[in-house]
């Protein structure tokens, strides 16, 4: 391993200031995945934790698993980790918790990088793999630390607490964006579930019971029609009775009389003439003191 800091100062180095500066150098890499290491920086820690990934990536190779292309991007103020095709950030080390940087010499696609988590406070060892670019990668990541440290000294150290500052500002937006898409997810799910219950299902018919009075009664209404519905424990009413018609004649054989239905036609001729006579009768009148009571409701003599 070969450490990218000790570059002498005189030296040129590969990319403008302007461009780590105020921009970032991009580079397409494989990412091996990161491991906790125990020491902030050496040659001997890096071999272990390069060991460890690259035993870990022959294991998910056989089970048909493919090691994942990620973009960096170098700047004064970290390297970020971002997913090749979505570009979403996946890891954001801040310049100042980098400790370590450095290329393997003896596989020279191999380059990493130690920095301590800004949760946990752990070391955590960064290991990528690029055909072509590993040692410039590493050399950029050392121009990065220069042109910081300058400005470290122009600013009088109040650049490091910035670069704090917008580094928590940073993280905090990424976590607000991850719950943000969390409860966008629980939103539709919540709304899926809605509509689904709200769907009767396919073939079933939906009877709406009718309201019903203390007595489990149907309220009678004149404009309704008097049809069976159920009954408020889900039951149907009993069917109604008919009598036979045997049973609808008195002990004499004679069909019950019906005030509402009997006519002047109902009666035989010889009790329908004495029913005529006494109605003469009454209109008649009767005299009693000299006053006319008539039973007529047409007269109106009182």
């Amino acid at each position: 391993m070969n450490r990218a800091f000790n570059r002498k100062k005189d030296k040129s180095w590969m990319h403008t200031p302007e461009a780590l500066a105020k921009h970032y150098i991009p580079y397409n890499v494989k990412f091996l995945g990161n491991t906790e290491v125990e020491a902030p920086k050496g040659t001997e820690v890096v071999k272990d934790a390069v060991r460890k990934l690259k035993f870990q990536r022959h294991i998910k190779k056989s089970e048909g698993q493919k090691t994942p292309k990620v973009e960096l991007q170098i700047s004064i103020y970290g390297v970020k980790i971002l997913d090749l095709k979505t570009k979403d950030v996946q890891h954001n080390c801040q310049l100042h918790r980098i400790s370590f940087c450095a290329d393997d010499k003896t596989d020279k696609r191999i380059f990493t990088f130690i920095c301590k988590d800004s949760e946990s406070n752990k070391h955590l060892c960064y290991v990528f793999d690029s055909e072509k670019c590993a040692e410039e990668i590493t050399l950029t990541i050392g121009q990065a630390f220069d042109l910081a440290y300058k400005k470290f000294l122009e600013s009088g150290g109040k650049d490091v607490e910035t670069r704090k500052q917008i580094g928590s500002l940073q993280k905090r937006i990424q976590e607000l964006e991850t719950e943000n898409s969390e409860l966008k997810q629980q939103l539709q799910d919540l709304e899926e579930q809605l509509m689904i219950a709200h769907v009767p299902p396919a073939g079933s018919i939906s009877t709406k019971l009718q309201s019903t009075d203390v007595f489990d009664m149907v309220p009678f209404s004149p404009v309704t029609p008097l049809v069976p519905t159920l009954s408020s424990n889900g039951c149907p009413p009993p069917p109604p009775t008919t009598l036979p018609p045997d049973i609808r004649k008195d002990l004499f054989g004679a069909e019950p009389f019906d005030p509402f239905t009997c006519g002047a036609a109902d009666f035989p001729p010889d009790i329908q003439s004495k029913l005529d006579e006494m109605q003469e009768g009454f209109k008649m009148g009767l005299t009693l003191e000299g006053t006319i009571f008539s039973l007529d409701p047409l007269d109106s003599r009182c």
